[in-house]
């Protein structure tokens, strides 16, 4: 994170106006920051393109809301499955599941990340907002299991309407499940694609893995074009 200041944001401030001759059309700033941990105000950053971390200033933690300036966007029908994975596949020695067990998906993904920006407060948030269920909101979470049901890798993010953002996975990093991560995407967008999801939002486009998959770079204004069509 780059940017210089970091500009205050409340529920008040998402309004059509303010977003879209403000927030949007800003191309010098994409963080914001909150002490607002509240349900409604998360989910309506989620539904404003918003993809909210969380971040601890002086031993207070803050929501982190980010209006990206590039999205990683993944169409389904565009998924590249590696020749490694297609084994996997062909091997069948696995279980992959939807929302089977969120606390374990959560508990191993911060083992996995050192330095998580999965924040007291912010975990709390995603406690309070797991049994939730709607079509404007779900949290969602996908998991992928040895045949002996060991947790191998997983994922949790959410949906909205008929499409589906990451927020922050793991993969296990014993060299026996090399490609497990990769598996459990492929798999995930099976499913998102049988469910008549519309696209995958894969977040940052900084990591390899993702285009690797099949995804395509869009800019901030081509993605919110994609975005708010299929959410409002």
């Amino acid at each position: 994170m780059s940017q210089e200041f970091l500009y205050l944001i409340n529920k008040d401030d998402l309004t059509s106006q303010n977003l879209f001759e403000i927030i949007y059309p800003n191309t010098t700033t994409n963080y914001y920051i909150s002490d607002d941990f509240s349900k409604d105000f998360y989910t309506k950053l989620c539904t404003f393109g918003f993809i909210s971390t969380s971040i601890n200033i002086q031993d207070k933690i803050y929501l982190l809301p980010e209006i990206q300036f590039e999205y990683a966007v993944l169409d389904f029908c565009d998924i590249h499955i590696s020749k490694k994975v297609k084994k996997l596949l062909n091997k069948n020695e696995f279980k992959f599941y939807i929302n089977n067990d969120f606390l374990a998906v959560l508990k191993k993904i911060k083992e996995y990340h050192n330095d998580s920006w999965l924040e007291e407060n912010y975990e709390k948030l995603l406690l309070n907002l797991k049994d939730e269920k709607s079509e404007d909101f779900e949290l969602f979470c996908a998991e992928l299991y040895n045949i002996n049901n060991n947790l191998i890798a997983g994922e949790i993010g959410y949906k909205i309407k008929k499409t589906y953002t990451s927020l922050t996975g793991f993969s296990s990093k014993d060299k026996a499940y090399k490609d497990w991560g990769k598996l459990q995407m492929v798999l995930l967008n099976t499913h998102l694609q049988n469910e008549n999801f519309e696209f995958w939002n894969l977040g940052h486009p900084y990591m390899q893995y993702k285009f690797d998959l099949g995804a395509k770079l869009y800019s901030r204004e081509e993605f919110l074009n994609k975005w708010l069509k299929a959410i409002l």
